[in-house]
């Protein structure tokens, strides 16, 4: 994996990660997310 897509994945993720941290508990939990696990789904998201 070259820098360049380090990066870019590195920043898709963080983006990820603050998105779904300004939600709220509510809304997590209508997508079937807990609070407890956003950083897991902002990696999954990486994946697929």
């Amino acid at each position: 994996m070259n820098v360049a897509r380090s990066f870019n994945n590195w920043r898709k993720y963080r983006q990820t990660v603050a998105e779904l941290g300004r939600m709220s508990t509510r809304e997590l939990h209508d997508l079937g997310i807990d609070r407890g696990e956003i950083r897991n789904v902002a990696r999954a998201a990486l994946a697929g």
